[in-house]
Formats: C-alpha cells, structure tokens, sequence
C-alpha cells in the first residue's frame, strides 16, 4: 500500500513533492521554470513509450500527480486511464494521418519522389493511386493547363501521363540548336495541351523585322495508342508520322524520321522548292530580282532538305539579367542583306555587349560572335547635317578603332600606361575647329567607363538619328531618333566562314526593345526587333552555365 501510495502521489512522497515546488516558487527563478517545463515535455516523450503505453499516454496531463514516470517501475494503469484526456488520439507516425491529409501532402511532393513514397507501406502505394495527386504534379511541374478529368475520362490517367510521357520527356524540354551546318536554327520543346511538341521558330518574311515569328512543328509526343508514349515526326505535308527521339547525351538529343517518304510531293523537287520558298521568304524565286540572293536561296534549300528532320540538337539557354545591364537581354530578329532575317541573342558581360547568331548563312554560321559592342566607349552624334555625311561618321569611329588597337596592342606588349582620351581627338576633327571647345566636354563624357556614363543619363531621353547617305538598308522603316550610341565590331567573313575579320561599326539603341548596327566597312545596315514569344524552360541555371554555353555554340560551327 504504501508503495501505491507513493506512485500515485499520494502520502509523503506527495507531500514532500508540495514542498518542494512551493519553495521553487517562493524563489521566483526563470531557470526552475524553465526546467520545470523541460521536465514536463521529457515527461511526455517517455509517455510515448512509457508502460501506461500507447496513443493515449501522450495526451495525458502532465502535472505534480503523474507519478507513473517517476515510480519504481510499478504501475497504477487505472488511475492512468483516469486522468487520460477524452479528446481523439494525437497520431504517432505519417500513416496514422487520414488519407485525404496524405493527398494533400503527397501532392506537394516532387513527382520523382513519389516512387519512394510507394515503398513504405501498403496503404501509401493505395494512395498515390489518387488522380488528384498526379494532376496536381502535371500542373506545377509542367504548366499544363488543360482539364485532365476529360483526358482521364477518355481512358488515360494523369498518372499515365506523368510517368509515361512527362517525366521520361522531361530532359528535352526547353530551348536547342539543331546542327544544321551554319545555319543553325531555334527549337523550342514545350508542353502543348497533352502532347510535348517540337516547335521551330523561323524569322518573319524579308525584310519586315518587326513581324512576330513563325511557328513549324517538327515532331510530338503522346499517349494516344496503348498507353504509351508514342513519338511522330510532323515534317513534310501529309500529316504525322512515325517517328523517333534518342537522348544522345546530356543536353543533347536526335530525331528521326522513319517515313521519309511522308516528305516528298507528287511534283517532285521542283514543287517541294516553289513550297518551300513560298514558306520561307513569302514569295516565288522570279519575284527575288537578286542573283547573289537566288544563289543563296538554292544553296539554302539545298543543304536543309537533305537532313530530312533526321537532326541533332544541342540545348541553349536564354541570357541572365542583371541591374546593370543596358536594356533587358534576349533574342532579337535582324536584317542581314542579302542573307535575309536571322536570329540573335543578345547578352552583357560587364562593360560588353554581345550578339551571338542562332541562326547563321554560308559566310557566317550560327554560333558565332556577330556583334562586340563596347559600353566603355560610347559615341556623340553630330547633328543630322552631319550624320548624313558617311565620311564624318567613319571619322569618327575608325578614330576610336584605332585607339582600342593601340590600346590592344599596348596589353599585349605588358605595357600598363593609358592611351588617355584620343576620342577628344576624333570629336574634335569631326566637328570642326569652331566647335573644339564643346566637343573636349563631350568626349571626357565619352571617355569615362560603365554604359552608363554617355552623354544622356536618362535612359528616355532621346536625339534625333538618320541613316549616312550611301549606307544600305534591307528595312527603310527605322527609328529617327536614339538614345545611345557605342563604338563596337561587327564580324564578316568570305564564303565557307573563310578570313574572318572583326571590323568597326555603330550600335545604335532605339528603345527596350530596338537597336540598329551600322558596318561601315561594306555601309549596311541592320535593324533588330526583339522576340517576343514565350518560350519556357530557357533559363540559364547560372551566368557561369551560360557563358561555357556560348563558347561551346562557337565550337559547334567553327
């Protein structure tokens, strides 16, 4: 009896207990209290596993008469039950939770964990059996928007098409290259509705650069026959076909044809060049008076027709943007004379800006440096008197060429003194003696570094702009005024990408989403309108991934 006594907490080890915690609180200690309530929540924990045993000793009232944590191992179980709390049994593991809690929470799993979660128990793999779980992954993993109750009422489950054609597809997803020789080409693999399709984006027609792009499918993805993934190439003009995909290696991957006679028409070659040019330059070959550009239309039509959409693709990656930058990197469609429109991705690299070609002809392929623009070194325009006169503005820019020469050549022999501002002199000399004065103030402006030290700090503040008389334009409808100009180079080449050369030239920045750049070496003109599609899954992971991206592109077709 006396034992029960002192387990219960009755008799004088109650008592004695009374004492003590009336003389902790006399005392008025933050730390007793503190360990006071530690005690109670150790307490609670050896309740999980205490002999008054299970879900219920867990809920039990810590307090001065729970005694059965500290007794000699003897038990009172009824007097236990008695000062059990009424309320539901708090769970004691994941699979104690109702299932709609686990739906819940397994929805929120990444859907390449979920296999795992299938393993544990019998009751988990019943549960990720819930369409509600799949659906939910397909939309935050993939973007599908669709409503995938009517797709799973037409017989196929979102968790088929997760398993069978999401998540196996996943790693083509994004933006490519094709291996086209030097003309290259942008790819864009996307979830469409229930297919994952291959859209390849084309410039608009020559010269109107500012009309959006044009879309072709190339191949998709379905689950339509059996369940199963099933892939169908969509070049040519009497439908799909069969078709296949192979992931060669990471961030790249193959597509073939296997009914290359879908591709052919009744015609024969003749009528598959009349549709093809009437596809890509909106117009018949006597309508193109040209005959340099008829030779590079053929050469064209030529080269790509043989591939026969059996190609390889190489991933890319949009451009990352920084709060430094002077306009919002991306892609942009510009004029290339007789080459027609093709598409380049504009990047920064601290005070550089760079255009790199996704598209490219025989003299210059894609993935080349087209455009090096200097940020350092920008550029005061004469007024329009003056920029109609092509030798006033070669003045002006070959001067500064030749300081970055000297300046080049100056780091190449180790010798660490400045040049100083020459661009005072180029100014001054294209201006006149009469206005030397104003033109020093204007090119110590132009002389210090960062893009944004030019002459205009407000980015909308504007001049007026005309194209030099004698320089060539594919496209007449260009901005007439600017806001910044820079000194860069512009990279031409013979046939076959033979004797590049870097020469000097103008960019002109318009506006977000318009810049020009003037080669005044063959006095041309480019126009560049921005892309401005949706195209996802583009992003660049880090800056370091995307510039070894842009050293690889000119590996690919140097």
């Amino acid at each position: 009896m006396a034992v029960c006594a002192r387990l219960c907490g009755v008799g004088q080890s109650r008592r004695c207990r009374r004492r003590q915690r009336s003389n902790q609180q006399d005392q008025g200690s933050d730390s007793d209290m503190d360990e006071e309530e530690g005690e109670r929540i150790v307490g609670q924990t050896k309740g999980d596993v205490g002999s008054c045993g299970g879900p219920e000793r867990v809920v039990a009232t810590a307090g001065p008469s729970d005694a059965c944590d500290h007794g000699s191992g003897h038990v009172n179980r009824g007097s236990c039950r008695e000062r059990t709390s009424t309320g539901p049994p708090h769970p004691q593991s994941l699979a104690e939770l109702p299932p709609e809690l686990l739906v819940e929470i397994f929805s929120l799993l990444p859907g390449i964990v979920l296999p795992n979660v299938a393993l544990v128990c019998k009751k988990f793999r019943q549960i990720l059996n819930t369409e509600t779980i799949w659906r939910r992954r397909c939309m935050a993993e993939f973007g599908m928007k669709e409503d995938l109750r009517k797709l799973e009422a037409g017989g196929v489950s979102s968790q088929d098409l997760y398993v069978k054609l999401l998540h196996p597809y996943r790693h083509i997803l994004g933006l490519w290259q094709p291996d086209i020789g030097p003309y290259g080409g942008l790819l864009n693999v996307v979830v469409d509705g229930l297919f994952i399709i291959g859209w390849m984006y084309l410039p608009p027609h020559d010269p109107r650069v500012e009309d959006p792009m044009r879309r072709r499918p190339l191949f998709r993805i379905h689950l339509w026959e059996s369940k199963k993934a099933t892939v169908e190439c969509m070049y040519g003009h009497k439908g799909p076909h069969k078709g296949d995909i192979q992931t060669v290696k990471k961030d790249e991957f193959s597509t073939k044809c296997n009914q290359t006679d879908h591709h052919r028409m009744p015609g024969g070659r003749q009528e598959e060049f009349r549709t093809w040019l009437e596809e890509e330059w909106g117009r018949t070959l006597e309508e193109i008076f040209h005959e340099h550009m008829q030779e590079l239309i053929l050469m064209k039509f030529i080269y790509t027709s043989q591939y026969d959409n059996c190609l390889t693709y190489r991933r890319i990656y949009l451009p990352p943007a920084m709060p430094s930058d002077l306009l919002q990197p991306g892609l942009f469609k510009g004029t290339y004379g007789s080459h027609g429109l093709e598409i380049v991705m504009l990047s920064f690299h601290g005070a550089s800006a760079r255009a790199t070609k996704l598209t490219g002809d025989p003299n210059v392929p894609a993935g080349q440096l087209t455009l090096d623009v200097d940020l350092s070194r920008p550029v005061v325009l004469p007024d329009l008197e003056q920029q109609r006169n092509i030798e006033e503005l070669s003045r002006l820019i070959l001067g500064i060429h030749e300081v970055v020469q000297r300046e080049a050549e100056q780091q190449a022999d180790g010798t660490s003194d400045t040049v100083g501002c020459a661009a005072e002199e180029v100014c001054g000399d294209a201006h006149g003696a009469d206005a030397l004065e104003e033109d020093r103030g204007a090119c110590s402006d132009s002389c210090q570094s960062g893009p944004s030290s030019s002459s205009s700090n407000n980015p909308s503040q504007t001049q007026p702009f005309v194209l030099p008389l004698g320089v060539m334009a594919r496209n007449e409808v260009y901005p007439r005024t600017c806001r910044k100009c820079f000194y860069g180079t512009g990279l031409i080449a013979g046939h076959g990408f033979t004797s590049p050369e870097r020469t000097p030239g103008l960019l002109v920045l318009f506006d977000e989403d318009r810049f020009g750049f003037i080669w005044l070496e063959l006095k041309s003109f480019s126009l560049y309108s921005r892309l401005t599609d949706h195209l996802p899954h583009a992003h660049a992971p880090s800056m370091e991934r995307f510039e070894a991206m842009l050293r690889n592109m000119q590996s690919w077709t140097s």
